[in-house]
């Protein structure tokens, strides 16, 4: 591609002042508002109504958010709105951060982004529609399809490959058109511009000083801003003296960029971490050299202007081109040097990647209780407006978490404690919120019973009868179990009219003192069910598992010839030991008889902490120096089996006489009773994990190996939206930790007829090291002595131990496809579990459970849809832009209360075209009828992803590709007549829905 002629042949500069403000990081956001955060704000609004040229862009809205509540002036609040209508203020992304593309799940990152783009809607009427993901660790390709979705006109990355980067920047093909869903394709698509190798923060190094440019106010001190304003290393001011010097340094390195790219307009990106919290210095200082370079511009060659993103995108989406088009591939793993694979936090802080995904499964299950409480119970006696609040906490909690250095691991131990603790906040919040809907709706007050969300393990005493309330928080009918601690073995369960569950009691792996109790629940879709736990009168008691032990196994001495197998079986397979090993053998898919080989151990990488040795692993990278090593010598197995599960616990020990054990496994297989739906619980193989503490520079894995010919290929998913087939691919260097990616909800193998899927409910490493194998990295443990890392306690000493959960099918490929989508969403949004007892001093009402029967009308959606929202955000926004404008204009927006009437409701489609015959057909869903258990639906709004944009005047830029030569805008979907909407799929479709008053 040529350069374009240009006016002038000048190349035109776009300075787009910035300041990268990590929510939390190396520092809590406490910490950072109070040294520098509040400051930018504060001094960039009274800069930018110093000069009409002058420009800024704001990136994450929970600093901006706590500024504007806590900090703000009601002079600085108009002044804002005054900068956002002249446009010298831009806010872009608009969410609470910059989420991480990796490790995150797709309703996390949509909760994020609409909690953002709804303080601004409601505040501002001010709709984002440009991303600047500058800093993620790799780049997702769900993220373009959800930024399209949410109606922005063009997106923004820069952590890709180095020598990929590198080899399209020689190419000039930094800018393409991407197509980041194979299935909404061309509907869905957006240009996509890759930061050059410079990024996002402004080349400091100065020619004609030993002083760095560019960065005026210096560098931000914690946990106090200087007394006498002075910062370390504040740039070199512009003088006369070198006014002239700084504009070379300046054109020359715009000149640089412009060869990279195909138009004669160039991003420059002024700003970095932490900047512009003296933005006085700033702006005086670029202003001098604005003005000079313009006055010279002919000598130049250049001329340059402040500018926000929008101004930017602007000026090339104006120059009409054609654009490359760049399929569904991500950008994933991302290494920033030869040695720099960072795949590390595909794990960092297992515990916190497991809490923030439990925090968001009870978010989601509280919002659709809280929805339906609002409108099936108008009487109801909770105060709404708390309710909201305590929803919200966990909604800020959440979104918080999302930050590229929150979920992925990569922050200082307090500022993942502060994460936790907001979190933990959150989640008491809401479990206390959902506690309460059912104390009012039970009519609990009269009938003595107390209800707490709070369990302490082993406080069940058998003498006082226990409730469970069980809530399924999905739009499908499910069956699984729950599991209750009690503290004895004769207990018995019944349903709300009396009659008995099946159950099942065990000792329990936690403690010698307590007892599991597996709970058989069948629930409808967003509906609840009441058990009570009683000390068995013997007549229909739990089944009581009965335990096998076996002789601990010395894998060095291990007779390879003679093998003492055992099956394990339910319905769907046989899974079958090795006595001579305690390992797994081989596992039967029972409905094609076929067998595959399946061992399973757990391994470790050793990795270096010393710079001078070598590549280091750390919270960001992972650098094994060999092959992993086996972790035990010796294995200890014991069964418990009974009528509904069979689990089987393996203990794996560093040598035959070891008292401790690091890792242990447990396996669990379900057998379903008749007159159950249990086809779900039969396919699945549960297995719970325990690992830990580990050593120092210890990187444990999980690798299970197969007789399955599969070619080293791998699939894993996009934040569990797409899958992405992963390739082995064989590097000079790096090569293990380069073929490491991020499983967040899902991974599979398979040969031409079999199919091994894993399902997880955190985000974990994975990797295909070998032909038929598949390893998940579970936990890592790291000390280094990189001086940087240790100056801002990055160096990932966990010592915790970690338990997470995968579930593994097996089987045909068909039937693998009918099952995982389903399975996945079940293991993240299990049955949210509260409990109850009755108080002593209430005689006990006869039939007591015959007064609320379970009446209420489920709400359900196919299996190949996922109702993904189901809430009342509050908003106080018109959903007529002209009328959310003009009342803003008039100061209406300030006052006024939340507003319960209008419901957020999402729709995905869960499948790609073509992937399955039945279950990729597009949907016809009556949303009247969907929600009629609500009420009786009045109107319904199509929105835009984060429900700013009407879908019907939502015009996104159309940019011309050689597949689309005509440039218009882009228009999405057709909206729905009557309530009926037609879902297609890989679709998500947001509407408003108001229902009649009661």
């Amino acid at each position: 591609f040529a350069l374009l002629p240009r006016a002038g042949g000048e190349l035109r500069a776009f300075v787009v002042a910035h300041s990268h403000m990590d929510v939390g990081w190396v520092y809590t956001v406490q910490e950072s508002m109070h040294a520098y955060a509040a400051n930018v704000y504060t001094t960039v609004v009274e800069e930018l109504m110093k000069g009409k040229q002058r420009k800024f862009i704001a990136v994450e809205q929970e600093f901006f958010r706590l500024w504007w509540d806590m900090v703000a002036t009601d002079t600085q609040k108009q002044q804002v709105h005054q900068l956002l209508q002249e446009g010298q203020l831009e806010f872009v992304i608009g969410g609470q951060v910059m989420h991480d593309e990796a490790v995150t799940l797709i309703d996390d990152q949509i909760l994020q982004l609409t909690e953002g783009h709804g303080f601004l809607y409601e505040t501002f009427g001010f709709r984002p529609q440009f991303s600047w993901h500058v800093d993620p660790f790799g780049a997702s390709a769900t993220t373009p399809t959800l930024f399209a979705l949410a109606g922005f006109n063009a997106h923004l990355i820069s952590r890709i490959d180095y020598d990929l980067k590198a080899d399209m920047q020689k190419n000039k093909k930094l800018q393409f058109v991407w197509q980041g869903s194979s299935s909404l394709s061309e509907r869905q698509e957006i240009f996509t511009h890759v930061m050059d190798q410079y990024s996002y923060c402004t080349p400091s190094h100065l020619p004609f000083s030993n002083r760095s440019g560019f960065f005026w106010n210096g560098f931000a001190t914690f946990p106090d801003p200087p007394k006498d304003g002075v910062y370390p290393d504040m740039s070199l001011p512009v003088t006369d003296a070198n006014l002239h010097l700084y504009a070379q340094t300046m054109v020359a390195n715009i000149k640089e960029r412009a060869a990279w790219f195909r138009t004669g307009e160039v991003l420059w990106p002024w700003g970095c971490d932490k900047q512009f919290f003296n933005a006085s210095v700033q702006y005086s200082n670029m202003d001098l050299l604005v003005d000079y370079i313009n006055k010279h511009s002919a000598e130049f060659g250049v001329t340059v202007q402040y500018a926000t993103v929008s101004d930017y995108f602007q000026a090339v989406y104006s120059r009409n081109l054609t654009w490359e088009i760049r399929d569904s591939q991500d950008f994933l793993p991302y290494s920033s040097e030869p040695f720099q694979a960072w795949t590390g936090f595909y794990t960092s802080r297992s515990t916190l990647k497991g809490i923030a995904r439990r925090a968001s499964s009870l978010l989601y299950a509280g919002e659709s209780f809280f929805t339906q409480y609002v409108w099936k119970h108008p009487e109801g006696s909770i105060c709404k407006y708390k309710a909201l609040k305590q929803l919200q906490s966990l909604r800020w909690a959440v979104s918080e978490v999302q930050h590229h250095d929150g979920i992925t691991g990569t922050e200082s131990p307090k500022v993942k404690d502060m994460y936790l603790n907001n979190l933990m906040y959150g989640m008491l919040n809401v479990k206390k919120l959902m506690a309460s809907i059912i104390f009012d709706i039970n009519n609990a007050k009269k009938n003595g019973e107390v209800y707490s969300s709070v369990y302490t393990k082993g406080s069940g005493k058998p003498d006082v009868d226990l409730y469970v309330v069980v809530y399924n928080p999905l739009a499908w009918n499910i069956t699984t179990f729950v599991t209750v601690s009690v503290s004895s073995e004769a207990m018995s369960v019944y349903d709300e009219l009396g009659y008995s569950v099946p159950a099942q009691v065990q000792s329990s792996v936690e403690s010698q003192s307590t007892y599991d109790l597996y709970i058989l629940v069948a629930i409808s879709g967003l509906s609840y069910r009441k058990y009570s736990i009683k000390p068995s009168d013997g007549k229909q008691s739990a089944f009581v598992g009965s335990s096998i032990k076996y002789k601990r196994r010395d894998l060095t001495h291990a007779d390879q010839q003679s093998q003492q197998l055992f099956p394990v079986v339910n319905n769907c397979y046989q899974i079958v030991f090795d006595q001579n090993t305690n390992l797994m053998h081989s596992i039967t898919d029972r409905e094609t008889n076929q067998t595959v080989q399946f061992t399973q151990e757990f391994l470790e990488y050793h990795v270096n902490g010393d710079t001078k040795k070598g590549p280091i692993s750390d919270n960001y990278l992972f650098a094994p120096n060999a092959s992993a090593v086996p972790v035990s010598k010796a294995v200890g197995l014991e069964v418990m089996s009974g009528n509904l599960m069979t689990e089987i616990r393996q203990y794996f020990y560093s040598n035959v006489t070891s008292q401790d054990y690091i890792y242990a496994l447990y396996t669990r297989l379900y057998s379903v009773p008749e007159g159950y739906d249990g086809k779900l619980l039969c396919h699945r193989i549960e297995q719970e994990y325990s690992v830990g503490p580990l050593e120092l520079n210890r990187e444990a894995v999980l690798r299970t190996s197969t007789n399955l010919n599969t070619r080293q290929f791998l699939y894993t998913d996009n934040n569990g939206y797409q899958m992405q087939e992963r390739p082995f691919k064989a590097y000079v260097n790096n090569t293990v930790a380069r073929n490491y990616y991020p499983m967040v909800q899902t991974a599979y193998i398979e040969d031409d007829t079999t199919r091994l899927m894993l399902l997880a409910e955190r985000a974990h490493g994975v990797s295909s090291q070998g032909n038929g194998q598949v390893e998940v990295m579970l936990h890592r443990r790291l000390w280094n002595n990189l001086q940087w890392n240790l100056n801002n306690s990055l160096t990932l000493n966990d010592s915790s131990v970690v338990r997470p959960v995968i579930w593994l099918i097996l089987g045909a490929k068909a039937v693998t496809n009918t099952l995982y989508r389903t399975s996945g969403l079940a293991l993240e949004h299990r049955p949210v579990v509260m409990f109850g007892a009755l108080s002593g001093d209430k005689p006990k009402l006869p039939r007591q459970f015959q007064q609320n029967p379970v009446h209420d009308l489920p709400v359900t959606v196919p299996p190949n849809l996922h109702l993904q929202t189901l809430s009342i955000p509050g908003w106080r926004y018109s959903s007529n832009h002209a009328e959310q404008v003009r009342s803003i204009r008039m100061g209406k927006q300030k006052q006024g209360d939340a507003d319960f009437s209008r419901v957020l409701l999402r729709i995905r489609h869960l499948y790609e075209v073509g992937e399955d015959p039945v279950l990729s057909q597009p949907v016809v869903v009556d949303l009247k009828s969907l929600l009629k258990g609500l009420g009786s639906v009045m109107t319904v709004e199509e929105r835009s992803l984060t429900g700013t944009w009407d879908v019907n005047t939502l015009e996104r830029w159309k940019w011309k590709t050689a597949q689309y030569p005509g440039k218009r805008f882009f228009n999405s979907t057709e909206t729905s007549e009557d309530f009926i909407v037609t879902v297609h799929p890989k679709e998500i479709r947001t509407f408003f829905v108001y229902f009649q008053a009661q």
